[in-house]
């Protein structure tokens, strides 16, 4: 394992960034603006304390996209750089009893988090997948600014304000017109990347799975071939079972852990709803669950998870989707 001399906590806000510099059990702490002009100021500063820079580990939260950019420079200027989920942070933080909470408590808790847990290197999303997120998340803000309007439409009909109603509807007819032409865009940008649009055409193999969702699990994950196993997807999107049970005593319901993206979870609902009824294998497992007596939303949360091992498979084989692929001889599976 190598060694690291030096770590850097930093806990971002929209505004600012505070920093925390560990070295041999020291604490050295600044605040710095989260801008371009702060990014470069926060080199210069770790370069004037005498930090190696080839060994220098820096570490900070997933908030929001208030990270990002600062991650980016980070990782740009060559440097070590760990994004990390604040749950994790935190639960290190209980075990440390810190009982106080402020910026500059908790980049000192970041850094020493790092230097204790060793977190894996954060790699960047390329521009094309950032770029297809906020498309993807422009058109859902839009659907949902859409089904608010549609609400305010009908009560203004029931309460007999129809002028209102029909002023509604027009901006109602607006946004459908909008929601068309960002579609329209994110199809043209997949097929303008070769990458996107091999992964794209993978995925809607997939019964129950659409352009929609193709859209958001290609703009908000990445490659997916980056993950080890699709264990470690389900685990990332927060879809892997969570069990209560201690001795005799403690035996809890078992629920999804929620630890991952809240997005991408609501993205994957829909498709696992359709694939009960279309997707052959996802319907064989559903009605399995449900003779066991499994609860509706217990076995639609399994298949959310059995929906994530469907996704990680076609991409990590490039492959398309085949209902009878395990069911084939093992001899035609290997070409023997």
């Amino acid at each position: 394992m190598e060694e690291v001399h030096s770590v850097v906590g930093i806990d971002v806000s929209k505004k600012t960034m505070d920093i925390a510099l560990l070295r041999n059990g020291k604490v050295k702490s600044k605040s710095l603006g989260n801008t371009p002009a702060g990014h470069l100021e926060l080199l210069e500063w770790l370069v004037a304390s005498k930090a190696d820079m080839t060994t220098i580990h820096i570490c900070m939260e997933a908030t929001g996209v208030y990270y990002e950019a600062l991650a980016l420079a980070m990782h740009d200027a060559g440097l070590k750089v760990s994004v990390v989920n604040p749950s994790c942070v935190k639960g290190f933080g209980r075990s440390e009893n810190i009982r106080n909470k402020n910026d500059t408590i908790d980049s000192a808790l970041i850094a020493r988090y790092c230097a204790a847990m060793r977190p894996e290197p954060w790699v960047p999303i390329p521009l094309e997948q950032r770029q297809l997120r906020a498309w993807s998340l422009r058109v859902q803000s839009l659907k949902d600014i859409r089904q608010q309007e549609e609400n305010r439409r009908e009560a203004h009909i029931v309460s007999g304000m129809v002028d209102v109603a029909a002023h509604v509807a027009e901006h109602v007819k607006w946004i459908d017109e909008q929601i068309k032409k960002l579609e329209a865009e994110i199809d043209d940008h997949i097929d303008r990347h070769p990458g996107l649009k091999r992964d794209s055409e993978l995925l809607v193999s997939i019964p129950g799975i659409g352009k929609t969702t193709v859209a958001r699990i290609l703009g908000h994950l990445g490659d997916v071939r980056r993950f080890k196993s699709a264990k470690a997807l389900a685990a990332f999107l927060g879809v892997t079972p969570k069990h209560n049970t201690s001795g005799t005593s403690v035996k809890g319901r078992s629920v999804i852990c929620r630890t991952g993206s809240t997005s991408i979870r609501a993205a994957l609902f829909m498709p696992s709803m359709v694939a009960c009824r279309y997707n052959p294998i996802v319907k064989q497992f559903a009605e399995r669950l449900l003779a066991t007596g499994h609860s509706k939303k217990a076995v639609i949360c399994a298949i959310m998870h059995k929906m994530t091992h469907l996704i990680y498979g076609v991409i990590r084989n490039g492959k398309p989707f085949d209902a009878n692929y395990l069911s084939k001889p093992l001899a035609i599976q290997d070409g023997i």
